[in-house]
């Protein structure tokens, strides 16, 4: 048995969750001049802090909305709008993991609601995603408190395989941008997914294994 580490954007599924998120809240009037506003105000704030990742970080949206029914309004977004819209190569190779008995972790910048949803519906045995500041039950216009992306996310990772007890150079990873690129060079089997070109000029330079738009790959898939 070993770890399997799964981004979610741009690996399991194509695009963005959070973006598809938005519009939904948006649909279901959750998102209001409360939220619009909180939004612009954090980019301004931040923007000396986090300079071009300010955006990444902004999850002022979800200012004032009710913990619970955002996590309620997650699992019927996975359940309808994301599950559809799977990336079938990158599901199939979580199963696989799953049935060799490794354990599947879902590592991704998404909202811990939607990853915890997906996670649910795929099989996945852990999750760790971005968890928002909440003050009385309600979402905060603040940074979040855990934030997978970047360096961090192989932070995470670190801190997470020593949890499960498993050694992170014997991991796989699979993930889709540069912004892997910290994790991936840390497992023993790094798989880039529909990369893209810092990636993918990475994983040639590496001789890794790409899951390419067709689901061709190559190199073998795990048995």
């Amino acid at each position: 048995m070993t770890l399997a580490i799964f981004d979610i954007d741009g690996t399991l599924v194509r695009g963005s969750t959070e973006r598809r998120f938005w519009r939904y809240l948006v649909a279901r009037g959750r998102q209001g001049p409360r939220q619009i506003l909180a939004h612009a105000l954090f980019l301004l704030r931040f923007l000396p802090t986090y300079g071009i990742d300010v955006a990444r970080k902004n999850k002022a949206y979800l200012r004032n909305l009710e913990a619970a029914d955002v996590r309620a309004l997650a699992e019927a977004f996975v359940a309808t709008e994301i599950l559809p819209r799977l990336f079938a190569p990158a599901l199939q190779r979580l199963q696989q993991h799953r049935r060799r008995g490794d354990t599947v972790v879902l590592l991704s910048g998404t909202l811990e609601p939607i990853a915890q949803a997906l996670a649910d519906a795929v099989g996945a045995h852990n999750v760790c995603a971005t968890v928002c500041s909440q003050r009385d039950g309600r979402y905060l216009a603040s940074p979040p408190e855990v934030h997978p992306f970047g360096r961090a996310k192989l932070h995470l990772a670190v801190q997470l395989a020593a949890e499960l007890g498993y050694d992170l150079s014997h991991a796989a990873a699979y993930g889709d941008s540069r912004h892997d690129l910290h994790l991936l060079q840390a497992v023993g089997e790094p798989v880039a997914v529909l990369p893209d070109p810092s990636l993918a000029a990475a994983a040639v330079a590496n001789d890794w294994e790409v899951i390419a738009d067709d689901g061709a790959q190559q190199r073998a898939v795990p048995r």
